[in-house]
């Protein structure tokens, strides 16, 4: 299997990926996260169009595994995971969250978000990530916070999200990894 960096489809994601590493981490460092102690779960890309995601998609399954194909919001979303990692900042992410183009217009096609775990009870995700974020971060301009519950078609468990941007990059909170999101449509 060949590794994710060679695949002839995923070569503007390959060039995307400094660009997305640099602004991921200057906007942890803006919200004053501490990323070295948290477990991150997957990375994800945004596209703009149907020809785009089924370019990636046809990239992804010459180096990786389908683990998921959801119906999220209305639009197909394809987790694949990877025989060889992404590498962001000191995590090694195996699995990368694929979605087809929604109604939302994204600034930018590319990664977009990385998905962080904070296992415990879903009720209180919003306190315990907002815990981690400092006042001043949050309250700089052009950062927002956006909370959601996204639900595939045969998911059991609760997946509240805290999702924190600025606009280029967002980073994600989830009380789930998405694997266990997965074995829990069986």
């Amino acid at each position: 299997m060949a590794n994710w960096l060679s695949i002839d489809d995923l070569q503007d994601i390959t060039a995307d990926l400094p660009r997305f590493t640099e602004a991921f981490t200057t906007l942890a460092s803006r919200l004053g996260l501490d990323i070295a102690p948290l477990a991150a779960d997957h990375i994800s890309l945004r596209c703009h169009q149907n020809a785009t995601a089924e370019r990636w998609r046809r990239g992804f399954e010459q180096c990786g595994e389908l683990l998921s194909e959801n119906i999220i919001n209305g639009r197909p979303i394809c987790l694949f995971k990877l025989h060889e990692p992404v590498c962001v900042a000191h995590w090694r992410f195996e699995v990368v969250e694929l979605p087809w183009p929604g109604e939302k217009r994204y600034p930018h096609e590319g990664w977009e978000h990385i998905e962080i775990v904070l296992p415990g009870e879903p009720e209180s995700l919003n306190a315990r990530a907002l815990a981690l974020l400092s006042d001043d971060g949050l309250s700089q301009p052009g950062i927002f916070v956006k909370t959601s519950s996204p639900k595939g078609e045969r998911e059991r468990l609760p997946n509240p999200t805290l999702a924190v941007t600025d606009g280029s990059v967002t980073i994600k909170f989830h009380p789930w990894t998405i694997e266990q999101i997965v074995a829990s449509e069986e």
